[in-house]
């Protein structure tokens, strides 16, 4: 319906406190279990390294190194959400990937600002959802150009 969004919905713990964010389910390719990352010389710090994804090779960002709460963690529970970037496959590491929810629009509001660590400009929204808030990610908007070209250089070479 074009009053709702879907979601999906996964967690990140930020030092003991458990946040709760949603990624639009059309930016989702899909979601995998966490292995470990090949390394990769001269990529950006929250860049863990690269997959073998069918064929495909694909780079792992740590969003919680990014938005500053610390490295992932590598328990059973660990996935990667494999999302389009503009135009690039990456792979994202979220604790936990909790549910793929529908979320009216009437129940997101504007973003606050700085939450946390994460700069406005990573968030289109704050959704309300029984009695939950999700910090919706804009998926698009979390590496920066330089960011994007360093990436861009890193997987080339």
């Amino acid at each position: 319906m074009a009053d709702e969004i879907q979601l999906v919905v996964f967690t990140l713990n930020n030092h003991g406190t458990i946040c709760e964010y949603g990624v639009p389910i059309v930016n989702v390719q899909e979601i995998i279990p966490m292995s470990a990352p090949t390394k990769v010389p001269g990529t950006p710090g929250f860049v863990e390294g690269i997959i073998n994804l069918r064929g495909q090779i694909i780079p792992i960002i740590d969003l919680k190194k990014k938005f500053n709460m610390g490295s992932a963690d590598t328990n059973a529970e660990a996935r990667s959400v494999v999302v389009e970037v503009e135009g690039q496959t990456v792979g994202i590491i979220v604790d936990e990937v909790s549910e793929v929810l529908r979320l009216p629009i009437e129940g997101i509001e504007p973003p606050p600002g700085l939450i946390g660590s994460i700069s406005e400009e990573f968030i289109t929204g704050v959704g309300k959802h029984d009695g939950r808030l999700l910090i919706l990610l804009d998926m698009n908007r979390i590496l920066n150009d330089a960011e994007k070209a360093d990436l861009a250089v890193s997987m080339s070479a």
